[in-house]
């Protein structure tokens, strides 16, 4: 029962908190008669700001997520989410927007006190378990919105003011649920138990037991890293912390030193940078391509298909017969090019048909090889560095996305419109796929060379710098 109770209580709020009918059609209310917000104001001057509050916000609440023991920031991000959905009800004016976004990009940094929460109040044995719930109910509450959004747009004829109301409603049903949750007494940092402590480290390098998914593992998922006791006084805690980034540093560098572990890593920042990129702002392209003042719109279903292909290509996976060691960099490029491909095809055809389609398979694709990263990364790592090699990979994939963003899409930068964005997004994708076809070659060509070195071989000429023995 003790596992049962905060298990249905963070099922229920991550499906509430998830729940958006107007997320599909937010370009639209923007640039509609509500707002009345031109296309330059929302692109290049709005969501900007929710790149740039996410990167400067994720290592704050990383710390203070693990500081406060979860439960105060996973109402925070519920406060969050209804004073973004209360902004966009009722503010007005392209400041107001902007703050907003800020307040967006909160709540998306707070994330990882909804996937960290769990594992401070049942045992390892039961991960899987409250994890595989807690991410399902995610996906079928986001999915779920999409759904009601388009049926309530095209079916019922809502406005899309009053599909955000029901967002807004659905935000406040989620800031109830967390109060109700119990007050975590450990955390993996700072308020470290005592069994926490005797617990031994994993020395082999066994792939992950699947008890977490590429986005549930980022959040402060180290179990066995040296951290401090809980201290009376600002000092104590100051040379915890200071030892607990030096921990994680030398971890760092042992880490990056796995050559097979660095590819996936690169692949997984320089994709996930241009994926958010894409999915951000492929709204305003479809706005462009269909107006939605002139014609109906299908972005809810959509929405709704490639979340639902994009779980089902997760799952699916696991069970493709594929030597990932061996041919892991030629798959990288031959997908990245196929998601260049698919990029290409939404900015230059513009036939809103072929945008929807090449937009579900593009995300399809990115959620079937974010998942073979997950587990090849996972599978060259000890469980005390999953989180460490994620969360770096997810900072830099923020910090390259927030670059591109200044650079690309910024009004203090070029400015670009929407397809000629698209139209960089594109070759991002393609420079990527020729960068992992050189690799790939690269990496056959050495497995001629018996004085190559892979990761295993590290791991036994080092005392197993990757395994954290």
């Amino acid at each position: 029962m003790s596992v049962f109770y905060p298990t249905i209580l963070l099922c229920v709020y991550g499906f509430f908190s998830n729940l958006r009918p107007s997320e599909p059609f937010l370009t639209a209310f923007l640039m509609g008669p509500d707002k009345n917000l031109t296309e330059t104001q929302v692109v290049n001057e709005i969501y900007p700001i929710w790149t740039y509050s996410y990167l400067v916000l994720m290592f704050p609440v990383f710390l203070a997520t693990d500081y406060l023991c979860y439960k105060p920031v996973l109402i925070l991000q519920a406060a969050s989410l209804v004073i973004t959905y209360s902004m966009l009800v009722k503010a007005q004016g392209l400041l107001a927007m902007q703050l907003l976004e800020f307040f967006f990009g909160l709540a998306t940094a707070t994330e990882v006190a909804y996937y960290s929460y769990i594992y401070s109040v049942v045992e390892p044995a039961r991960y899987q378990r409250v994890t595989g719930f807690c991410r399902s109910v995610t996906l079928f509450g986001s999915a779920a919105g999409s759904l009601a959004g388009q049926v309530l747009f095209s079916v019922a004829h809502v406005p899309l003011l009053y599909l955000v109301v029901i967002t807004l409603a659905s935000a406040v049903v989620a800031f109830v649920t967390p109060w109700f949750l119990p007050m975590p007494n450990k955390s993996l940092f700072f308020h470290k138990s005592p069994d926490m402590e005797e617990m031994p480290h994993h020395t082999n390098r066994s792939p992950p037991d699947k008890t977490e998914d590429s986005e549930s593992k980022v959040p402060l998922n180290i179990e066995n890293v040296i951290t401090v006791s809980k201290a009376g006084d600002a000092r104590s805690v100051s040379k915890g912390l200071m030892a607990v980034l030096w921990t994680l540093w030398e971890d760092f560098l042992q880490c990056y030193s796995c050559r097979p572990l660095l590819a996936w890593s690169v692949w997984w920042a320089l994709s996930t940078c241009g994926y958010f990129q894409v999915i951000n702002y492929a709204q305003a392209l479809w706005e462009n391509v269909r107006p939605s003042q002139d014609f109906e719109i299908y972005n809810g279903y959509v929405e709704t298909l490639s979340t639902l292909l994009g779980a089902l290509a997760a799952l699916v996976v696991g069970c493709l017969p594929v030597s990932w060691e061996l041919w892991g960099e030629l798959a990288l490029c031959v997908f990245s090019m196929l998601m260049a491909v698919c990029v290409y095809v939404m900015d230059t055809l513009r036939n809103i048909w072929l945008c929807y389609g090449s937009y579900i398979l593009f995300r399809a694709t990115y959620m079937l090889l974010i998942t073979v990263a997950t587990y090849q990364i996972a599978a060259n790592l000890s469980m005390r560095r999953y989180a460490l090699v994620f969360g770096v990979n997810t900072f830099m994939a923020l910090l390259l996305q927030t670059v591109l963003t200044a650079v690309v899409v910024d009004s203090a930068g070029l400015g670009l419109d929407v397809f000629s964005q698209f139209l960089i997004y594109g070759s991002y994708f393609a420079v990527i796929a020729v960068v992992f076809f050189l690799a790939g070659l690269c990496k056959l060509a050495s497995r001629r060379c018996p004085e190559s070195a892979d990761c295993s071989e590290e791991t036994e000429s080092h005392s197993s710098p990757v395994s954290g023995t």
